[in-house]
């Protein structure tokens, strides 16, 4: 699969994963596969539907086999939370109750400190269609819900366990704004580069014929460098479009005027502006 990279570290741990009687071996996968992606891996299953293990799980997940593997199923909810020290439970619903309730990345941050301190915690998804009872959330510690559009507010099981995810590794980085990768660092070329790719380019187009009068030259000139010195070339790049206009001289269209071969008459059609 795109993106995995097995000889890279593998992220696991973190705030168990809990489904209340899921009824698709495909949403167990995927939600595997989104626990895997954001370093999670404690999967547990509550009465499956299906049962467990389940082929169409396996092939859902693709390649989050350690999570699959690693899942434990419970008869009851009250056993899969039995050990925990703290869970949100999840819902897109207003509910009864004096629970305190979190938005997903106050939520990734409290799991966060919690984990950090030494406690286990736990996030209770409910089932795809009905989504979670109200005693089932009587025995998580808090609530947290997402800002979805208040007339559609369902998610899939596999979405929500990926918000969820998401905020959790998130809620691990330095910087808010940190990134799995960054662009290469680039020394800009020193101008002495950039001059002789200008006159690089000038002597071409004036073999061409492409500037039609002194006035227009000036003008068309000031244009180019404008464009070229915007980017901030490295001297690797200048020297790859150096190496592009070279070519030219090599190699011209059917019917082009060859460099040498003198202007064209002056006109209007065609002004480099």
């Amino acid at each position: 699969m795109a993106g995995t990279d097995r000889n890279r570290e593998l992220i696991t741990g973190g705030p168990a994963i809990i489904l209340m009687e899921p009824q698709l071996g495909e949403n167990i996968g995927m939600v595997a596969r989104a626990m895997a992606n954001f370093g999670l891996s404690n999967l547990r299953i509550v009465n499956p539907r299906d049962g467990w293990p389940n082929d169409k799980a396996v092939s859902a997940a693709a390649g989050a086999s350690h999570v699959i593997e690693g899942a434990v199923v419970f008869a009851s909810l009250p056993d899969a939370v039995a050990d925990l020290n703290f869970v949100y439970a999840t819902t897109a619903r207003p509910r009864d109750g004096h629970k305190p309730v979190a938005g997903p990345v106050e939520a990734g941050e409290v799991l966060r400190a919690r984990e950090n301190a030494g406690e286990k915690t736990g996030l209770l998804f409910g089932r795809e269609r009905i989504g979670l009872r109200n005693w089932e959330i009587s025995l998580a510690d808090a609530i947290v819900t997402f800002p979805v559009n208040p007339a559609y507010a369902s998610l899939n099981i596999a979405q929500a366990v990926l918000l969820m995810s998401y905020e959790w590794m998130k809620s691990g980085l330095s910087n808010p704004h940190q990134t799995a990768f960054e662009k290469p660092d680039v020394t800009p070329a020193p101008k002495s580069d950039l001059h002789g790719l200008f006159d690089q380019i000038e002597e071409g187009l004036d073999a061409r014929g492409y500037f039609r009068s002194e006035t227009k030259r000036m003008k068309a000139v000031d244009n180019l460098r404008a464009v070229l010195t915007r980017p901030g070339f490295s001297t690797d790049e200048i020297n790859v479009l150096r190496g592009l206009f070279a070519s030219f001289d090599k190699f011209g269209r059917p019917g082009q005027r060859a460099p040498g071969q003198g202007a064209a008459p002056d006109t209007d059609e065609g002004e480099a502006e």
